[in-house]
């Protein structure tokens, strides 16, 4: 007789907001036999996490990850062959700079029947809540992702850092805090105004958010007298002057 595997979901558990975390992730977390959890989901949502489940702790914090990518790839891969329905949990959405994709694959490979639970990225979320719409009739048509740290064993950046100067919308900077002075030097070498308004948006959704304003040319100073840490994300144009005005009603 065949042996029956069980089944991953690949959850994204929203910005942080636990209201903000779709009907299905919820009912998905709540009848799960593992979870394989992130710490970017945020305490109000790991909190929550029922009793009963086999908690696995994938670590993902800031430059201190308790698991490598590899590692995690095995544990969702080795309880899904006992024959447990795993939860991934991942802050955000699992392919918006999740590494979702990245299991996904290793799921393939193994034969195991996995699921897809997308959720509110907070390039969106943290945005709004912010007061900084991404995109503005008057001020921005185009919106682009990028990430502010790219795997660090590729040889050559996959950023073009010479079309994003040139880009006239928003731009919003995923995983930028460590990076922030050289990525913003990037944008000027290539001829960004440095007068362009930029926004960095901590821990965005949750009850401690915290906005710091500036401009490409000074963010990077700024963020180090303000101690900005991560998790945060990078908003760069003219929708973050927005902010002064749509921010103060939130």
């Amino acid at each position: 007789m065949a042996q029956k595997y069980g089944k991953v979901y690949l959850v994204g558990s929203g910005p942080g907001d636990p209201e903000l975390m779709t009907l299905k992730a919820r009912r998905l977390m709540d009848t799960a036999d593992v979870i394989v959890y992130d710490q970017l989901p945020g305490k109000q949502i790991l909190d929550t996490m029922p009793e009963e489940a086999e908690k696995i702790d994938a670590g993902k914090h800031a430059g201190d990850h308790t698991l490598t990518q590899s590692e995690i790839n095995d544990v969702i891969v080795e309880k899904a062959k006992e024959g447990k329905n795993v939860l991934r949990l991942k802050g955000g959405d699992p392919y918006m700079f999740g590494r979702g994709g990245e299991e996904a694959e290793e799921l393939v490979k193994a034969g195991i029947e996995f699921e897809v639970v997308p959720g509110i990225t907070s390039a969106l979320a943290a945005t709004a809540y912010a007061g900084i719409p991404v995109t503005h009739r008057d001020h921005a048509s185009m919106v682009t992702f990028i990430t502010g740290h790219e795997d660090p064993t590729k040889e050559e950046t996959a950023l073009d850092w010479e079309t994003l100067a040139a880009f006239g919308g928003t731009i919003v900077i995923f995983m930028g805090v460590k990076m922030l002075e050289r990525n913003m030097n990037e944008l000027m070498k290539f001829g960004k105004d440095p007068e362009t308004p930029v926004a960095m948006v901590e821990r965005g959704t949750r009850p401690d958010q915290r906005v710091t304003v500036g401009t490409v040319g000074t963010i990077a100073q700024i963020s180090k007298e303000q101690n900005v840490k991560a998790p945060a994300l990078t908003v760069i144009g003219d929708v973050v002057k927005l902010h002064e005005i749509l921010g103060s009603m939130i």
